[in-house]
């Protein structure tokens, strides 16, 4: 089961890469360099800081794992690698998006408006 979320990552990774390249946008080769990093070193971001930081008609990525401690109060648009139950539920309650960066990349290959959270 491991060995298939890895395959996944690197075939993510090479996406990220290759969509920087093409589009001429260095936010994707950021999130592939932090996305390189071992598991152990991956950012973890609470969705208060998210709700903290978070601008209107601005998408939050996270390169690594959203983490449910704190309340969401306004729709906001997040991608990330990981998303905990909680976390996903409360975006979603509070009329937000929750997306995986495959879907963010389709969605905005271009990077416009999107802001690295970690």
């Amino acid at each position: 089961m491991k060995r298939i979320k890895n395959d996944q990552l690197t075939s993510l990774i090479a996406a990220l890469k290759k969509l920087s390249i093409e589009k001429k946008v260095a936010l994707w080769k950021q999130i592939a360099v932090e996305l390189e990093k071992p598991t152990r070193s991956q950012r973890e971001v609470n969705l208060y800081k998210i709700e903290d930081v978070a601008k209107d008609g601005e998408i939050i990525i996270v390169p690594g794992k959203v983490l449910s401690n704190g309340v969401v109060q306004k729709p906001i648009k997040v991608a990330a690698l990981n998303f905990s139950s909680g976390a996903r539920d409360k975006i979603i309650s509070a009329k937000g998006e929750v997306l995986s960066i495959q879907e963010l990349m389709k969605q905005n290959p271009e990077g416009k408006k999107v802001r690295i959270m970690g």
